[in-house]
């Protein structure tokens, strides 16, 4: 059997690893992956279309209800939106604040030496080179969490380019995966645009240290991901569509989320339905231990059990 499944592209890698050491323990049974973004995911789920999608935003309210179709949003794993940017010759570690980095991407600060940024920085040689501005495509999830995070530290970024998929940038070059913005990062000297915190890693670019709600600026890395989704965690709704991003806590990484897995509570037929099931029952258990191999943070133990459980109910 093949199922197919269609999602983000930021857990691309993941994803295809887990399907590759799945079918390995499963032979019967092959997932085919689409990397089509979590909107166009979203919308295929609720239109019947495929086995199972994924996606790093919520599915909106509006097309959950337009649709009366009941579909499961399951936290995957954890990840990091990651600000990332092309500095020459320039040493140092980058920090930010939500609010210059919602200037930035709303074309307010053009220049590397504007001195909302040397005040931040002064131990940095900041040049006066242009910025360019670097961002998504629309219905991408990368989006979502960025302007989810954006919009709850500037009132700017809410009222201009608001929290959504497919934000109203009003500056900046747009790319359709992320593999291409920062491939176009890397020889683009002033550039500044996000990713997810894996392909950074593993594409050598250099990531901005962000200030978090506790007032400390906090590096992206697993640990301060996983730490977002801890102290947030009294406060999960059973349905998982909660928001991680500006966590409290000194050590939460403040542009951190689920990616989330868009599951059809009752398969139209039977047999692909226990297909996705047993997939899914993989996925939190040996699944977790391949994710956290690979780097990324993993679902808190408490969020775990419920995630599973709830999987669990897919027929």
């Amino acid at each position: 059997m093949v199922l197919v499944q269609t999602g983000s592209s930021m857990p691309e890698p993941l994803y295809k690893g887990w399907i590759d050491a799945y079918h390995k323990e499963a032979a019967s049974t092959q997932v085919r992956y689409m990397p089509v973004g979590s909107a166009e995911s979203a919308r295929n789920i609720l239109a019947g279309s495929g086995d199972l999608g994924g996606g790093d935003a919520p599915i909106p309210e509006t097309q959950l209800h337009a649709a009366n179709k009941s579909v499961l949003e399951l936290p995957a794993v954890l990840i990091g939106i990651v600000a990332i940017y092309e500095l020459p010759g320039i040493k140092g570690e980058l920090k930010l604040t939500g609010p210059v980095l919602a200037d930035i991407f709303l074309g307010r600060i053009k220049t590397w030496n504007d001195s909302a940024l040397t005040r931040l920085n002064p131990d940095m040689n900041l040049p006066a080179l242009p910025i360019r501005v670097f961002h998504r495509t629309d219905g991408k999830g990368s989006n979502y969490i960025l302007s989810d995070y954006l919009c709850k530290v500037s009132p700017e970024f809410l009222a201009i380019a608001g929290r959504s998929e497919s934000p109203k940038w009003p500056a900046g070059q747009s790319f359709q995966r992320s593999q291409e913005l920062v491939n176009q990062l890397h020889s683009t000297p002033g550039a500044i645009g996000y990713t997810e915190l894996n392909l950074a890693v593993n594409s050598g670019v250099r990531m901005a240290s962000i200030k978090n709600a506790a007032g400390e600026f906090v590096k992206p890395s697993s640990q301060s991901i996983a730490a977002a989704a801890s102290a947030g965690g009294g406060k999960k709704n059973e349905d998982f569509r909660v928001s991680l991003t500006n966590a409290p806590g000194k050590e939460s990484y403040p542009i951190s989320s689920f990616t989330w897995l868009y599951v059809p509570a009752v398969a139209p037929d039977p047999e692909r339905g226990r297909a996705v099931a047993a997939y899914l029952k993989w996925v939190y258990t040996s699944g977790q231990k391949i994710a956290q191999e690979q780097g990324y943070a993993t679902l808190p133990a408490d969020v775990l059990a419920k995630v599973a459980a709830k999987a669990s109910t897919v027929h």
